[in-house]
């Protein structure tokens, strides 16, 4: 028989939109919760229309994002959506929502609403700011938050203008931090009194947590810690070096021993023995060096030659991987990070939601609905409505 997934009989409702929280539902639902996802009747949550879309004017992304979801439509604007909404409250499990802080509650919907009718209920809240504060009311979109929380000040290049990565990456911290709240808080509720409780993830405090240690070193020295392009600050060796195929390559190189099979195998036996380059201390006051001595070597050499020798060196080293390149790259597929379904009648690949357990493992099983797909199936199975 089937091994039953770690989340097999937890019941959530998802209610918000784009990628915050839907990104949290995502996880649940692929390690076996059952996630109903609410949506407006109109067009439904906008991601389905963002970036490109196949051949039905659907998001490619949706595919991945929505994956064994359920869609039931409801309009919450009037009193009969919000009426069912807050029936189907009363039998979740975990409520994940992201709307800015205030919504819930002005449908009558907020967490209060159900401390005595669904004492177990886990309500997970994701904001831009959290649920209090001076900014709490402000919208909070990931671009601005990753500013807000200080990792777009540490990214880039002295004297030009912050960069971020290609990615709306506070959104998907946001995502992760509300996954964990919902099972440290069921893992509570199973060993403690049975009761559930709310969860306050925002998207600032999801970067800041992730933002190492900037603060104490701040706290403790008064030193910013500034933007340093292709490195990171205090440690070295580690950076992006240009190849003779003209393919970058990344080096880490800082740690004491590798530092030496690393100037070994690029042959500076002379840098390797170098007592002043023996620590990280000692690399960090001749980063500029030891970068000329490797910008040179690796501008000699091809990127699959390079890579080759820092390899049989024990080196850690690796490509500049775009997305075709991941896609195509034999571990990737070894490690099985891709899984195929069938949308529209084709074949697609998703990515995999990691991480892997041995005896529970997740699954994609349906790519994600259309909208309103599951509306009257939920509702008669939560609800035990009939046709009428």
């Amino acid at each position: 028989m089937p091994t039953k997934k770690p989340l097999d009989g937890i019941r959530v409702l998802e209610m918000g939109q784009l990628i915050a929280g839907p990104f949290a539902g995502q996880i649940l639902a692929y390690f076996g919760a059952e996630v109903v996802k609410i949506e407006p009747p109109v067009n439904g949550d906008p991601l389905r229309s963002w970036r490109l879309l196949d051949e039905t004017g659907t998001s490619y992304w949706w595919s991945s994002i929505a994956r064994n979801k359920k869609s039931v439509t409801l309009d919450l604007s009037g009193e009969a959506g919000q009426k069912i909404a807050h029936q189907l409250i009363n039998q979740a499990d975990v409520l994940v929502e992201n709307f800015r802080p205030g919504k819930m509650e002005a449908w009558g919907l907020g967490p209060d609403e159900f401390k005595a009718s669904n004492p177990k209920l886990i309500y997970t809240r994701v904001s831009g700011y959290g649920q209090s504060g001076p900014y709490a009311a402000k919208p909070g979109f990931a671009s601005v938050c990753e500013g807000v929380a200080g990792m777009r000040y540490v990214n880039g290049f002295a004297g030009q203008a912050p960069v971020r990565a290609n990615l709306s990456l506070g959104d998907t911290f946001a995502g992760l931090h509300a996954v964990i709240g919902v099972l440290m808080a069921l893992l509570n509720r199973q060993n403690d009194d049975g009761r559930g409780q709310t969860v306050d993830v925002s998207i600032v405090e999801s970067i800041f947590n992730m933002m190492e240690g900037v603060v104490s070193e701040y706290d403790g020295t008064g030193i910013v810690r500034e933007p340093s392009g292709t490195t990171v600050t205090g440690i070295v060796p580690t950076n992006t070096y240009a190849c003779a195929d003209n393919k970058f390559i990344v080096i880490g190189g800082n740690g004491d021993s590798i530092f030496k099979r690393l100037m070994n195998a690029i042959g500076r036996p002379e840098m390797a023995e170098d007592t002043s380059l023996a620590t990280n201390a000692g690399r960090v006051a001749n980063e500029t060096a030891i970068d000329e001595a490797l910008n040179k070597w690796a501008s000699s050499i091809d990127s699959i030659d390079a890579l080759a020798i820092l390899d049989d060196a024990a080196v850690p080293a690796g490509p500049i991987n775009s997305v075709a390149d991941v896609v195509a790259d034999s571990h990737f597929r070894a490690r099985n990070s891709f899984e195929s379904i069938e949308v529209n009648g084709e074949q697609r690949i998703v990515p995999a939601v990691h991480p892997k357990l041995e005896r529970t493992p997740g699954a994609t099983q349906w790519p994600g609905p259309k909208l309103g797909e599951h509306t009257e199936s939920v509702l008669k199975d939560w609800l035990g409505t009939d046709q009428e």
